[in-house]
């Protein structure tokens, strides 16, 4: 139920007592209603440690070139492809409607502090009992709630920090897509690299065949040793068409994630180039300036706002409201008449209205936005710990992926110096042929896991960027509120 108290301000003048009572009724309402709004919540509810955990790598002690971290990579077909997906890409194009809309809000969360002004013009004629007549009239209607409590200021104050996470959500999105494109071009570039790969093998494990079939036209050799290299080069060239059906994918997912048809970069992306590889300085900081740099920790920062704001709001709802009105008008029965004194009609209205009872809505609304509150202080803890997380195993897989790589390669050289001697040997008849096989399946073995090892080093290195809130600009004006 609510009570409303409404006077014409012409009545109040004429009764200086009365107004003096009213107003002084006004000021008891407002001095006992007010409410006090609840502090802001620390935004820092994690612990956060000094330094990354991971040892052993080398770092700078500062963020430097996370904006565009692929530009690293010295790959400029990498780098266009992220610049096209970053402009075409359609979750890029949602998350920047979606900012749009909410800044659209706060521009209607901003109006309503403001008074607002209506005119009309209107003519009516009217007959009945023997008698007819014109009336016509024009006029200004002018209306204003007078935020006293700040409802109004807290709902602006919500929007303001909805836009702030919009900002931030439209970061992570870049961020993702940025990550995305990179680890889909690395994995394209690795498949090739494993295919070329498996081409030299089938080369040489090709002439092994020839030599075998030529020892047993000599004499020298059996149709076993014919046999177990017709099957080593066929199950070599069995993987010729899963490592070439891979790159296509990757080719058709890097396409529509630049916002176009799968096949519109299988031209480009065609021409055989080495898996990108990073320096090996990293641009990583300490762990409380990635939390400032991820995006997602952003966010949920600023729905924290959003939600003290949404709290003040609501307990600022149980208080009374003060409205204030006018009209400013002119009636006449003619047209020409309309511009007389006589004419004029004006009216100036002021009430307040009190919530007495309601059923406990209000005080339950308090309580949803408290929830609220208290969800999204969770929800801003679950994002650090995540971001810290991150960064930890982006860098363990880091560390773990360079050692692997370095005993691959080490493996891979000695590898092929073994299959070329089997080879030799072979074609002298001093070693078996089983011998043969086995350095060449070990060679194939050991360059393909090399190939993989640097793919994945490569990733890690997009991995912990990512980790890290690479791919965006804080304080990128276009997109700043």
């Amino acid at each position: 139920m609510f009570v409303t108290a409404a006077k014409p301000l012409y009545l109040i003048r004429s009764y200086p007592q009365r107004s003096s009572a009213v107003l002084g009724v006004i000021t008891m309402i407002v001095c006992a209603c007010a409410a006090v709004p609840p502090s802001h919540p620390t935004s820092r509810d994690v612990t956060i440690p000094d330094a990354w955990s991971v040892p052993g790598l080398t770092t700078e002690s500062h963020i430097s070139a996370l904006a565009e971290w692929w530009t690293r990579f010295d790959d400029p077909l990498l780098t266009q492809l992220v610049a096209d997906a970053l402009r075409g890409n359609t979750s890029v194009q949602i998350a920047q409607a979606a900012l749009r809309q909410a800044r659209a809000q706060q521009d209607l969360a901003r109006a309503a502090l403001f008074p607002s002004l209506a005119g009309s013009v209107s003519a009516q004629r009217s007959t009945g009992a023997g008698r007819s007549g014109n009336d016509f009239q024009a006029g200004l209607d002018a209306a204003w709630e007078i935020d006293v409590f700040g409802a109004n200021r807290s709902a602006l104050r919500a929007r303001a920090a909805e836009v702030r996470a919009s900002v931030a959500s439209l970061g992570d999105v870049q961020v993702s897509i940025a990550a995305e494109v990179a680890l889909d071009y690395i994995a394209l570039r690795g498949a090739q690299a494993r295919l070329a790969i498996a081409r030299t093998n089938l080369a040489s494990q090709a002439e092994t065949l020839q030599i075998s079939e030529w020892r047993l036209q000599a004499g020298l050799g059996t149709s076993l040793e014919s046999e177990q290299a017709r099957a080593a080069v066929e199950q070599t060239r069995a993987q010729l068409p899963a490592l070439q059906t891979g790159i296509d994918q990757s080719s058709h997912v890097l396409a529509v994630l630049t916002g176009q048809a799968p096949a519109a970069l299988s031209a480009s992306l065609a021409v055989v180039r080495p898996v990108p590889r990073a320096p090996e300085a990293l641009s990583l900081g300490i762990p409380a300036e990635t939390l400032r740099q991820r995006p997602d920790v952003r966010v949920a920062e600023h729905q924290v706002s959003a939600a003290v704001a949404r709290v003040v709001q609501a307990q600022a709802l149980r208080a009374p409201n003060f409205h204030l009105g006018g009209s400013l008008g002119l009636t006449a029965p003619t047209v020409s008449a309309l511009t007389g004194g006589s004419s004029l009609v004006s009216a100036l209205l002021a009430s307040i209205t009190v919530p007495l009872f309601e059923g406990g809505a209000l005080v339950a609304q308090v309580h949803v936005q408290q929830a609220a509150l208290d969800q999204a202080r969770q929800q801003y803890r679950a994002a650090v710990l995540a971001a810290l997380a991150d960064v930890e195993d982006a860098l363990a897989a880091l560390r773990g992926d360079r050692g692997r790589l370095a005993r691959l390669q080490e493996a891979a050289q000695a590898a092929g110096n073994a299959s070329l001697m089997a080879r030799q040997r072979y074609a002298s008849g001093l070693v078996d042929f089983q011998t043969v096989l086995d350095t060449q399946r070990i060679q194939l073995g050991t360059e393909e896991s090399v190939a993989i090892a640097a793919t994945d080093v490569s990733a890690d290195n997009v991995r912990l960027y990512k980790a890290l809130g690479g791919g965006w600009n804080p304080n990128d004006k276009q997109v700043s509120p």
